[in-house]
């Protein structure tokens, strides 16, 4: 089956920096584009940023933009999540997620990591 793994999650200061990683494991599959939520206790997940696979265009939730920088490498089905100057409302499961066409939802979900950023 389609796998999608997450990791580099973990507790930071606020302030600090984290870089998350998502990489495919399993069946291969072709992708349009991939992107990385996030849901904190209590709330309903939220779209963080996202990445076409080809052109490399992004998008990014307004309350981490410029903080945060979404990469990948095509050549190794991986994307990436720079995430800086970390604040404690980021504190989250952070999900990564890949889209197999341009319209619609996404098909494939990873398990999740958790990323604390504590005061």
């Amino acid at each position: 089956q389609v796998r999608l793994v997450e990791s580099g999650g973990g507790l930071v200061q606020a302030g600090g920096s984290l870089r998350l990683s998502c990489a495919d494991s399993g069946r291969p599959f072709s992708r349009y584009s991939m992107g990385w939520f996030r849901q904190a206790p209590g709330k309903e997940r939220e779209f963080v940023a996202a990445i076409t696979w080809t052109g490399g265009s992004t998008a990014y939730a307004d309350s981490v933009k410029d903080r945060f920088t979404i990469s990948r490498d095509n050549a190794e089905n991986t994307m990436y999540l720079q995430m800086n100057s970390l604040k404690p409302e980021d504190t989250a499961v952070y999900y990564c997620a890949a889209k197999l066409s341009r319209v619609g939802q996404y098909d494939y979900w990873g398990q999740g990591t958790q990323v604390t950023v504590s005061s």
